[in-house]
């Protein structure tokens, strides 16, 4: 039996941390599928196969207003903020202020972020750096991915140094390669709510729901929070 998933990239380590284990309890393989929340959205609107869909709560309420997802079946798995990254090993610049936060974007030969249209943190970080003015002096230095993940690996295999980067914290932190120096200033500051849902035309709701209540329960716990999950 297969579990198709669709999900933003934030929840990528709480799924593979539980899927070895359940995969074996449930006697199933789950096939799971990470990218922008936006584009995952957009594949189970065209019809894409799925059981399970974690995006934010926001896009979670507009699928069950339009029936793609159960009502009723929506769960949290915790709020991500999102952060600043450099390659592992770095002297990590200061970034508690909008001034130092701005000398670092500027003094940084690459700024490595999620889709600027599609992913949650990609949007968020755009929105920063046209407030810092940086789209129009400095967008040479952008360096766009599908999703933060792929953004994070990107940098830490640039052979370059004095790198930034800037997505979700869980990310980050499952990223071999980079490291996580700290959170956005408080101004521009976003804690964005995971949810799960159910999908009107799961194959497998049954299990589904197995799953959906350990990825938002005790079950998943401990990986949740090592990650960078709050709840």
């Amino acid at each position: 039996m297969e579990l198709v998933i669709l999900s933003g990239g934030a929840a990528a380590g709480v799924v593979r941390g539980i899927q070895a284990d359940f995969e074996k309890s449930f006697s199933c393989s789950i096939n799971a599928t990470f990218n922008a929340v936006g584009q995952m959205r957009n594949q189970l609107l065209a019809g894409d196969a799925c059981d399970l869909i974690i995006l934010t709560k926001q896009l979670i309420d507009q699928l069950i207003t339009s029936g793609h997802v159960i009502a009723g079946s929506q769960q949290s798995l915790g709020l991500v903020k999102t952060g600043v990254a450099i390659k592992s090993g770095g002297v990590a610049p200061a970034i508690s202020t909008r001034a130092e936060l701005l000398e670092t974007f500027l003094s940084a030969k690459g700024i490595y972020f999620p889709d600027p249209e599609k992913a949650t943190a990609g949007i968020h970080v755009m929105s920063v750096l046209k407030a810092l003015g940086l789209d129009k002096t400095h967008s040479d230095k952008f360096r766009t991915y599908p999703n933060g993940a792929v953004a994070m690996a990107a940098m830490a295999a640039c052979d370059e140094d004095n790198l930034v980067g800037s997505t979700q914290v869980t990310e980050i932190n499952i990223t071999p390669g980079c490291e996580l120096i700290g959170l956005l200033p408080p101004e521009f500051e976003l804690a964005t709510d995971y949810t799960l849902g159910i999908c009107t035309n799961a194959k497998n709701p049954e299990l589904a729901k197995q799953l959906a209540d350990i990825l938002t329960g005790a079950g998943s716990a401990e990986v949740r929070k090592r990650i960078g999950f709050e709840f």
